[in-house]
């Protein structure tokens, strides 16, 4: 099972156990997202608004970090115009605990591994 969330403007693809980097998030416990789309073990695909009202993906905050640090720098010829700047993007690192399906039929988490 897995389900389509947006998370900082963007969209990302995520399962029971995945850690993934969202734009940087105000809390430290856990946080919910409302997710686009679903898929269950069936294939099944629910992406109807009444269907994902009782949805949600749940995930726990594992810390703080930063991306690359992105190099800007502008140049016209001939005028003596330069500009540099530099950008570093921050990202909060979170692990997938569940995702509820509509109408809390089932709960998917992560197995066990022995």
């Amino acid at each position: 099972m897995y389900a389509i969330i947006r998370a900082g403007g963007k969209q990302a693809k995520v399962k029971s156990g995945d850690v993934i980097n969202v734009e940087r998030l105000a809390t430290d416990g856990d946080v919910e997202f409302e997710p686009v789309l679903i898929v269950d073990e069936d294939g099944t695909a629910h992406s109807e608004r009444g269907l994902l009202e009782g949805s949600s993906v749940t995930a726990k905050v594992i810390g703080e970090t930063s991306g690359p640090k992105i190099r800007i720098f502008k140049y016209k010829n001939k005028t003596g115009y330069r500009r540099r700047q530099g950008h570093r993007q921050h990202y909060t690192s979170v692990e997938i605990t569940g995702i509820t399906l509509p109408a809390g039929a089932k709960v998917a988490t992560p197995k066990e591994e022995e």
